[in-house]
């Protein structure tokens, strides 16, 4: 995609900054980052872990305040939650009128129209002139598993093919498809058998597309039988592993193998999903149709809310009973589900997406020009699903990871919130709501190259 911005942006409609309330200094010392984080650190599990060192306070659409007053813009949504921003007033108004009537009875108990309608919209959704169905699970971790189980009772198979620089989760079966080791997997072995992992076309470590395809054919002459494999599982856009696209041919040759094989493909968007990539769906930039996909993330609009789309014979092929949880599809996240999709759609937020796709390229391209001249190695993404990755030369393209956490930690004391990802920790990601003003995309970038300027400086010894 050109680093040339066609258009400007449509300016989303600004949403009314909270006033911020004046409370007693013995209050707001208790209430203080480091009070909290003392609190959290004695109390909550080391292994979760926490990018920023403030406790937010309240939030609406880009903007965050934390618990001691101090504004941030949020470039990254929950982790890809927040397309249609923080508490949008769609979203809010139709969880509070489900709270009204209840807020759960499970589904395979009593079950109610939310979970339908939800169920309807996203087959009437996915790509494909099929007939679909829908499951509804609360995890991203929990679709992937549901998923497996689905490929596996439709096929009669066990195996499952991932990708290297995967994320499917973190439970046991969905660590075992996930193809980074710290801090995913560390200690957490062994893991499921009848998974096996297959090359993702990298230009870093340049493995092209006919080298990736090429060793998933001998996987499947030498470990991988075809007849035991039920599904190959592929994110179109990597997510922690660096938010890289998966080239089209990759797609479409994924699909003849899988039609070859009798092998079912699924489609992991819950990061990729309602429009972060200017498509319902990041596969559809390919044209490929696969068999089963899974959603979470900013499907609900900040209620913990997945499921599963697909073919409606392969996701009938599970008997009554084998698929559901307790809570699985709360109502109350259904009607914000509903509510988030309605936004997307009346908002525009595909076209948004495109857009700030292009604004962001563009800017991000002067920023490293500018400031950080040969460390800007890459600036990747379809839509608004976009990443920088730095370097520390442009000969070598070494990984620099010093700097992409200094420039994390630098923003964050300007009032800007980053995340990282990538196999190196080298890439930042960009996961702005697309509701985001373009003032406030403005304010954001202005304040990204502040904190490059600061990481720089810091990696030189001039701070």
């Amino acid at each position: 995609m050109s680093n040339t911005v066609k258009k400007k942006p449509r300016k989303a409609a600004a949403a009314s900054k909270p006033k911020i309330s004046v409370v007693p200094d013995a209050a707001r010392e208790a209430q203080s980052n480091a009070a909290l984080l003392a609190r959290r650190e004695a109390s909550v599990a080391r292994g979760v872990a926490s990018a920023a060192p403030v406790f937010a306070s309240h939030a609406e659409n880009a903007e965050l305040w934390d618990v001691e007053g101090n504004r941030y813009i949020d470039f990254v949504g929950g982790i890809a939650v927040l397309n249609t921003g923080h508490r949008h007033p769609k979203v809010i108004a139709a969880a509070k009128a489900q709270e009204d009537h209840y807020t759960h009875t499970s589904f395979q108990v009593v079950p109610y129209e939310p979970y339908v309608a939800l169920a309807e919209k996203l087959n009437d959704l996915a790509p494909g002139d099929h007939a679909k169905k829908s499951l509804l699970v609360t995890t991203g971790a929990e679709a992937v598993e549901n998923a497996v189980k689905i490929a596996r009772a439709a096929t009669g198979r066990p195996g499952v093919i991932a990708f290297t620089g995967s994320y499917h989760g973190r439970t046991l079966l969905t660590l075992g498809m996930t193809g980074k080791i710290s801090p995913y997997k560390k200690d957490f072995g062994p893991f499921p058998s009848d998974i096996f992992r297959a090359p993702f076309p990298s230009v870093r470590d340049g493995i092209t597309v006919q080298d990736a395809l090429t060793g998933l054919q001998n996987l499947l002459l030498t470990d991988a039988q075809p007849e035991r494999i039920a599904a190959i599982i592929i994110e179109p856009v990597l997510g922690e592993g660096g938010y890289t696209p998966v080239p089209f041919e990759m797609m479409q040759a994924l699909r003849d193998i899988c039609d070859t094989h009798g092998i079912l493909l699924i489609a992991d968007e819950i990061q990729a999903g309602f429009g972060r990539t200017g498509t319902w769906f990041a596969v559809e930039h390919s044209g490929v149709v696969p068999d089963l996909i899974t959603v979470a993330k900013s499907m609900a609009g900040g209620y913990p809310l997945a499921g599963v789309i697909g073919r409606a014979e392969v996701m009938d092929a599970v008997i009554p009973g084998g698929l559901g949880g307790t809570y699985g599809g709360n109502p109350v996240a259904c009607a914000a589900a509903l509510a988030a999709i309605e936004a997307i759609e009346e908002e525009g937020l595909l076209a948004r997406s495109t857009a700030l796709g292009e604004h962001f390229r563009t800017r991000l391209a002067e920023i490293g020009a500018r400031v950080a001249p040969f460390r800007m190695w890459d600036i990747r993404g379809l839509g608004a699903m976009l990443a920088v990755e730095f370097v520390t030369d442009f000969d070598s393209a070494t990984p620099d990871a010093a700097l992409t956490r200094a420039v994390v930690a630098h923003a964050l004391k300007r009032g800007l919130i980053l995340l990282s990802c990538g196999m190196h920790g080298n890439a930042l990601r960009i996961m702005v709501p697309l509701t985001a003003s373009d003032a406030i995309i403005d304010e954001g970038l202005a304040i990204f190259e502040a904190a490059l300027v600061d990481a720089i400086a810091d990696l030189h010894g001039h701070a």
